[in-house]
């Protein structure tokens, strides 16, 4: 294990989130049997120590076992419910991304043969060898890694488990799962993404990375406006985010740093709105959008908080998002990707139209359904949202300087 910036950077931000989804489960799963609170609970606890092990792993092999275990750990929080709906959901999670995480690891074992026969993983030991590798045996691995981990990252062309099982998990687990679980799918790619800087195919691995990131993006415009579901429908916006975060990747230098950036705010934003995505279902005890509305009315203190992730998402200023979205636009006239950079706009206007469409109909749209409850909401979580969304605000006016030095140091040598 190291103890390393970028694992404390995730760490950090697993240690924000996972109390304040430990807290609000306590209320959501009020009608639960013990047997079932018990097994829920363990879930959340074995997927936090999983994906701490990913983000202090110093070995690909070490890192490859941890992002397994989070599998499992999902796979037990996916079945929570015991429906038909979320056994599907659980095998296709355990399959899929048992399958990719395998060939991730094929692409490890090819990476590790082509630096010079190198027997250890360790990072640090591929990272002196690299150079002389054999581009063609490494062009190949990155591949195989790059597809193995795009079903933990939520990215085009895997980024279907991830949705599902965020629609079957209650979602309380669900802002851990978008959080945690996908910065580890990052942070396991990042590892190797590091090493292969200092080899000579960076530049065709930066196309593929702006390759991927578009498409990504490209898929979230068109199936956000066919989602009928509030929680599919955040969880598409993760892999919109994803994308753009591989778009930065794709540009390196200052891109790199965009992307650390919009990774963070990213995660403060979307579990304060999956957490409150858990009242509205308790609250009209449905997800269906056709049966959502007046929201504004009904809760006001959960409206504010939409609201607030809302103008988050949409990278409004003074959203963090904005910031790092800026950064990248600019790399991209800088780079002169004058095709990805119009491709990118347009699908990014389509994104936010469909966005401030859906949230705005579920604040003022009225419903005439009778079934809204907030006698069982508990304010003190919903404030606890609210201090995770204005956080990712705040970001967006203020940065500190320790915190941009923190991340300057994760991209030193990139």
């Amino acid at each position: 294990m190291t103890f390393d910036y970028l694992g404390v950077l995730f760490h950090g931000l697993t240690a924000v989130i996972s109390p304040i989804v430990f807290i609000q489960s306590r209320s959501y799963l009020d009608t639960e049997t013990v047997r079932q609170y018990r097994l829920y609970h363990l879930g959340l606890i074995a997927l936090c120590m999983a994906v701490t092990g990913v983000y202090y792993a110093n070995n690909a092999a070490a890192t490859w076992i941890f992002l397994e275990a989070t599998t499992l750990a999902t796979a037990l929080l996916v079945y929570h419910r015991r429906t038909v709906r979320s056994l599907e959901a659980t095998w296709k999670y355990v399959f899929v991304s048992s399958v990719g995480v395998a060939v991730a690891y094929l692409g490890i074992l090819m990476l590790s043969t082509a630096v010079s026969g190198e027997e250890s993983l360790a990072y640090v030991q591929l990272l002196r060898s690299v150079a002389t590798a054999n581009p063609l045996y490494m062009k190949l691995a990155f591949l195989l890694i790059l597809t193995g981990y795009r079903c933990k990252m939520e990215v085009f062309p895997l980024y279907t488990v991830g949705v599902d099982a965020n629609h079957a998990a209650p979602a309380p687990a669900s802002a851990l799962i978008s959080t945690a679980l996908v910065n580890a799918g990052f942070v396991a790619f990042f590892r190797v993404y590091q090493v292969l800087t200092l080899s000579g195919i960076y530049s065709w691995i930066k196309s593929v990375l702006l390759l991927t990131g578009i498409l990504s993006v490209l898929i979230v415009a068109v199936y956000l406006r066919r989602t009928h579901n509030y929680k599919r429908f955040l969880t598409y916006s993760t892999v919109e985010n994803l994308g753009i975060v591989l778009i930065g990747l794709g540009l390196g230098g200052w891109g790199i740093f965009a992307a650390l950036f919009h990774l963070t705010i990213h995660s403060l934003i979307k579990s304060g709105m999956f957490l409150q995505m858990a009242q509205i279902g308790r609250i009209y005890r449905t997800y269906r959008m056709n049966r959502i509305g007046d929201y504004f009315k009904t809760y006001r203190l959960g409206s504010l908080v939409v609201l607030m992730g809302t103008v988050g998402l949409l990278a409004f200023p003074p959203s963090g998002l904005f910031v790092s979205e800026l950064i990248i636009l600019k790399e991209l006239v800088a780079g002169s990707h004058w095709a990805i950079l119009v491709l990118f706009v347009l699908l990014i206007c389509l994104v936010l139209f469909t966005l401030s469409r859906r949230f705005t109909g579920l604040l003022l749209r009225p419903v005439h359904s009778g079934r809204a409850d907030i006698s069982t909401i508990s304010r003190a979580a919903t404030w606890l949202q609210f201090a995770l969304l204005l956080t990712a605000l705040v970001l967006g006016i203020v940065q500190p300087q320790r915190w941009i030095d923190f991340l300057h140091a994760i991209t030193v040598g990139l």
